[in-house]
């Protein structure tokens, strides 16, 4: 409990600054809501553009002067902020303390490395639901602020979930990197740096349906959000096979940590 408890204090000025940053994202992303439908100018260029430029950008097939396309579109970028918090997170609980030189003052506790890890974990998991629920709550709010069609609520909860799951997936990541390089220092840029390329993997398979053998290096393309948009809700095989991958990079990161030589 008390590492628990130290790792949310440690994260908790961070956690604010993304949270409000989340939160000035969702208010100014939402803002422009209006222009797109409303079918002036904005839209007609949308229109206009090849569906190459169109992919690139995140539109997709999407019909943004609708509401659940739009929010489709803005959150794209959402959940690509939110896995490089994710990442930087999950490598920061575990590299944290050779870079603070704290490892000692870690050790000399009556507790395993493993039970260090878990409390480590269970404090980057809250973090990241705190996060989450500061999106979604403000993602529901602006929704509802210039929504004029049907309620999109649950639209809204299901794309945070999954992103959420891909804030998983990238935390395990960060922390397995973390806990295997000898200079985990460096794991958070590596962290962040995967994820940018999972992104890019993610646009670029979006140009062409020959390159979707790519979609498996890129969690951003583990869920469809054609089919939130559409009623379909979350895969259920992907969720599970999501939450495997998880349990395995989180496993690798036992491994590693407990052969680790911390250095002090």
């Amino acid at each position: 409990m008390t590492v628990f408890l130290r790792e949310l204090k440690a994260n908790r000025k961070a956690l604010i600054i993304w949270s409000v940053c989340m939160i000035l994202g969702v208010m100014g992303g939402m803002s422009k809501y209006t222009a797109y439908s409303s079918g002036g100018a904005s839209s007609e260029v949308i229109n206009q553009m090849p569906s190459t430029m169109k992919a690139l950008l995140g539109f997709g097939s999407f019909d943004v002067t609708q509401m659940s396309g739009f929010f489709a579109f803005l959150f794209l970028y959402l959940e690509l902020a939110t896995a490089v918090y994710a990442a930087l997170l999950g490598a920061g609980i575990i590299a944290k303390e050779e870079r603070d030189k704290t490892t000692e003052f870690l050790m000399v506790k009556p507790m395993s490395r493993s039970s260090i890890i878990t409390s480590k974990f269970l404090a980057a998991v809250v973090n990241t639901i705190i996060l989450d629920i500061v999106t979604l709550v403000s993602s529901i709010g602006m929704v509802a602020a210039y929504n004029k069609g049907k309620d999109i609520s649950g639209e809204v909860a299901l794309f945070i979930l999954s992103m959420f799951i891909v804030q998983l997936i990238f935390l395990s990541l960060g922390a397995l990197l973390a806990a295997f390089m000898k200079n985990s220092k460096a794991s958070g840029s590596l962290a962040a740096g995967l994820v940018l390329i999972a992104y890019f993997v993610s646009m670029i398979t979006s140009l062409t349906d020959k390159l979707n053998f790519l979609n498996i290096l890129s969690p951003f393309k583990y869920f469809s959000y054609s089919d939130i948009v559409n009623g379909y809700g979350l895969s259920f095989i992907i969720v599970i096979l999501s939450i495997l991958l998880v349990a395995a990079f989180s496993a690798s990161t036992y491994f590693f940590y407990r052969r680790r030589d911390l250095k002090v």
